[in-house]
């Protein structure tokens, strides 16, 4: 593999584990410019040196080198299929098929020049506004040329289907086959864009992340390291599993985080396969995957002839963001920390084994115009080597509060939230409340007896503070919010355990609010939550297909009485201060989502499909399990690309919400929406379609959405007869 990038010196490419990167060396252009080459040489490295190379690669990467954030013209790149694209001035309409690089373009802040991605990408902070233009799988090459780009990224194996589209765009195609591909295409990608600096801070991010980890594992006797195997799927006899490659990233990504991954010698690539005999001898002590790939490994692994005993112990089969696990790209070091700490979170939760000293690292303050606040700000830490963020908030005397994790509490000065980053999680839940808040306060200088604080798992960067007005009152809202794993619906969903919350909310008040007043702003600012929640349309984790969240089940909020101002005894819906409550409320419960899981109104239908856990590949592949894999990934290629027309996947979503509405008991009769499918199917095909085969009926899916599929369905199988 060769690349190569004009306009400065490049810092030698770090060696990552088991890739050792050796620059081939610069040539002087006529235009006075370097191109800078390199190539990739591959060797296995095990125990100790590979945890050496990987500490190596960190201390020879210097960010000086990325001190310019310009673009300095003209720009050549080779890639990966050997082609050389010269650039003469930074991309401005670019579609990019390649969600890694999609993850990477939008890290280091170029995301303004992305009009179009593909459906996996679209919860992406900002990606709202952009074009989806299929799936990774089988992109719509008509829609990616409608959107006139100066660029398309896309990876090699869509060299075929992007043929047409040469002569008039540029095309550049681009893997990540291992890590050091993934740092590459940092660095190339900012350089194309403009954005050098901040390419290198995110490269340079990721590689403190796998020096820590590395640092850390290298303390783990080998005795002790974990046998880990990713599932990815079984195959369709079901006797075979799929895993990883020898030579694939995320093989690489095992080894960095100390697990140990199976040997299967000379299998490389993305996917290999592994026989039950392999499997028994290997005996893995954990199984991960995505969270796509866990219904197939239960179904799997609950067969006898598949069943082991040490990943069937609890805790031996844990679930990642596909994000994290299935991208060489910008996640990379948070991936091998997570994944690190949830196989060692024993050994991690030592403090004699920590690396790093506890304390505040920056400090960031919030403006919040209340006279009794002293101080406010969000304070980043290192607690357990792992970055923690912190909103505390100081008063200038004590105060009164109310919070649903410790009742009423006097004489507080201090309020906060806290933030463990997810490297944190399995230690915090292994050492419980109490011992998060005896390490926390002393690093953060506070009075735990005089302080009242929340604890939550959404980062504090993504704070939404929203205030309210009415003539001399005034209402602040501070809200943290993450509704990916853990939403619920009261009244349906089962409680399990406990732990702290997801949906924060601290409340200040330039009033003097009564005990009264502050135990009925708890239900104003629920109530403004759950509607929040309803009208993003956020799903129950555990029922998303026919359930609407009303919070996460860990929710927490605390009620701060101010200091001097005009008493209020009464905060409920029909008060001017229940009003500001819920207005601010609402507007950060919204606004926290949208920062913390790129959730907003008006969200693409593969988004929304994804949220009920629906898939069309394999709803397709489960309704017709006669044809063949090949012909089902063909029909449901088809199936996804009528969704990208707005008026059929109006269908869909009108689907969705009258499957609220028939769970609920409000809508009744179907009849008319069954004779708007019939009619979109005669649409599809260009002909009257009078029946709509049953193909999805009975697969557990709500009438309305089986109703839909079936007529889209029918459409696709008429066209052309």
């Amino acid at each position: 593999m060769r690349r190569a990038v004009n306009c400065f010196r490049l810092p030698l490419l770090v060696a990552v584990l088991f890739v050792f990167v050796v620059p081939a060396g610069a040539l002087v252009c006529a235009g006075g410019a370097a191109v800078v080459s390199r190539a990739v040489i591959t060797g296995k490295v095990s125990g100790s040196a590979a945890s050496m190379a990987v500490a190596a690669a960190a201390e020879s990467f210097s960010p000086a080198e990325f001190a310019v954030s310009r673009w300095a013209a003209p720009v050549t790149i080779t890639d990966d299929l050997g082609r050389r694209r010269d650039f003469s001035a930074p991309p401005r309409r670019v579609v990019c098929l390649v969600s890694a690089a999609t993850e990477i373009i939008f890290a280091i802040g170029a995301d303004d020049a992305v009009v179009g991605l593909t459906r996996h990408d679209g919860a992406l902070p900002g990606a709202a506004a952009k074009t989806v233009v299929g799936g990774f799988f089988a992109p719509d090459v008509d829609r990616v040329a409608g959107l006139d780009p100066d660029l398309v990224i896309a990876a090699p194996r869509h060299e075929a289907a992007l043929a047409r589209l040469e002569d008039d765009v540029p095309v550049l195609y681009l893997g990540a086959a291992t890590m050091a591909d993934g740092f590459w295409q940092m660095e190339l990608l900012g350089e194309l864009f403009g954005c050098r600096e901040a390419a290198a801070d995110l490269a340079a991010k990721n590689r403190r992340q796998l020096d820590l980890i590395a640092r850390k594992v290298r303390k783990i006797p080998p005795a002790k390291r974990k046998r880990v195997l990713r599932f990815m799927r079984c195959n369709d006899a079901g006797d075979r599993l799929l895993t990883l490659g020898a030579d694939s990233f995320q093989t690489e990504l095992i080894r960095a985080a100390g697990g140990i991954p199976p040997d299967l010698g000379d299998r490389n690539g993305a996917l290999a396969e592994m026989t039950r005999e392999e499997f028994r001898a290997f005996d893995p002590e954990v199984i991960y995957g995505c969270g796509g790939d866990r219904e197939a490994a239960a179904t799997l692994l609950q067969r006898i002839d598949w069943r082991v005993a040490a990943a069937t112990f609890p805790g031996g089969l844990m679930w990642f963001p596909c994000e994290l696990t299935c991208r060489a790209g910008a996640h990379m070091g948070d991936f091998v920390s997570w994944l690190a700490a949830r196989l060692y979170a024993e050994e991690f939760a030592v403090p004699e084994n920590e690396l790093l000293p506890r304390a505040v690292t920056a400090t960031r303050l919030l403006d919040i115009g209340l006279d009794y606040i002293r101080r406010a700000v969000i304070a980043e830490s290192i607690i357990h080597d792992f970055t923690n963020r912190s909103l505390v908030i100081d008063f200038t005397a004590p105060c009164t509060v109310v919070s649903t994790l410790e009742g009423q509490r006097d004489g507080i000065l201090t309020v906060g939230n806290h933030y463990s980053s997810p490297p944190c999680w399995p230690i915090n839940h292994g050492t419980g409340l109490a011992a998060l808040r005896a390490e926390l306060f002393p690093v953060l200088g506070v009075d735990g007896d005089r302080a009242a604080f929340l604890f939550t798992g959404a980062d504090m960067s993504n704070l939404a503070v929203k205030t309210e007005s009415f003539r001399e009152l005034t209402v602040y809202a501070l809200v943290t919010a993450g509704v990916r794993g853990n939403a619920v619906r009261m009244s349906r969903d089962i409680g399990a355990w406990y732990e702290p919350g997801t949906i924060n909310i601290i409340l200040l008040t330039n009033a003097t609010l009564s005990p009264r007043a502050m135990t009925r702003a708890l239900i104003s600012a629920t109530e403004a939550k759950s509607a929040a929640l309803q009208d993003l349309d956020i799903r129950s984790a555990y029922q998303p297909l026919t359930a609407a969240a009303t919070g996460t089940g860990t929710d927490n909020i605390i009620v701060v009485s101010g200091i001097g101002g005009i008493p209020i005894d009464a905060t409920g819906g029909h008060s001017k201060t229940g009003e500001l409550i819920a207005r601010a409320v609402y507007a950060g419960v919204r606004e926290a989502i949208a920062k913390q899981n790129g959730i907003v109104s008006g969200r693409d239908i593969f988004q929304l499909l994804e949220e009920r856990h629906l898939d069309i590949f394999a709803l397709v592949r489960a309704a017709s399990p006669e044809s063949t894999p090949a012909a089902n990934r063909a029909f449901a290629a088809r199936f996804e690309g009528l969704l990208l027309e707005p008026a059929y996947a109006g269908l869909v979503e009108t689907a969705l919400a009258l499957a609220d509405g028939v769970e609920r008991g409000t809508v009744h009769d179907l009849c008319a929406f069954a004779a708007a499918c019939r009619e979109t199917a005669g649409h599809i095909a260009g002909r009257p379609v009078e029946e709509c085969p049953p193909m999805f009926t009975g697969a557990g899916l709500p009438e309305p959405l089986a109703l839909a599929f079936d007529a889209l369905v029918a459409g696709l199988a008429a066209q052309g007869q």
